[in-house]
């Protein structure tokens, strides 16, 4: 069923461990202030560049490749859920500088864990899936799953929160929308245990 490690996977490992690292950072980053957001919002936007490299090799070689080693359809639509992540990471930092948002709060904080616990296990499932372990990656879909329902959550009591506790409507707006933006990404990191659990089922 499978070759041995080649391109695509490699290059799926190391858009693995740059999502890692890039929410990593991002959790570090919004778990205090943030007074300077336009370095926060550069940096994150350096790390979704990282991922369009990844995204570009894997098309390129699915271009000139004939034997792949799953599905060429899976392979595409995996570089691109793991993207979409990075893509939603980078977009809720552009959030933060423009809107000026450098306080954090205890939502933000909690969004940003909810992600790396998120990030830790999209890199696990894609290790497994380059070892050929396809079983072994299933524990890791649920509990991805289970961790963009804890996103549902936070947003619904966050945005609770904003409309009992904030006056000033413009702060409302901004903080809103910054709670749909992380929610989004968690389901963002759910389209990647969707595609995992696809990619398990076709191969099993």
């Amino acid at each position: 069923m499978f070759r041995k490690k080649d391109i695509f996977f490699k290059t799926l490992e190391e858009m693995a461990d740059i999502i890692f690292e890039t929410v990593d950072r991002f959790a570090n980053a919004v778990n205090g202030d943030l007074p300077d957001v336009t370095a926060f919002a550069k940096e994150m936007k350096e790390y979704e560049h990282k991922g369009d490299k990844c995204t570009h090799i894997i098309l390129t070689e699915l271009n000139k490749t004939f034997i792949t080693p799953i599905e060429r359809e899976d392979i595409m639509e995996l570089i691109k859920k793991l993207d979409d992540v990075l893509d939603g990471i980078e977009a809720c930092a552009s959030r933060f500088e423009m809107y000026q948002i450098s306080k954090s709060d205890p939502f933000i904080r909690k969004f940003g864990d909810c992600l790396r616990r998120s990030s830790v296990e999209i890199k696990s499932a894609i290790y497994l899936l380059t070892q050929k372990k396809l079983l072994a990656i299933q524990p890791h879909v649920v509990k991805i799953n289970e961790l963009e329902n804890e996103g549902d959550d936070l947003m619904r009591q966050g945005i609770k929160h904003l409309f009992q506790n904030v006056k000033d409507p413009i702060e409302l707006i901004k903080h809103k929308e910054i709670y749909e933006r992380l929610e989004q990404t968690t389901d963002s990191c759910e389209d990647v245990a969707n595609t995992l659990q696809s990619i398990i089922m076709r191969n099993s």
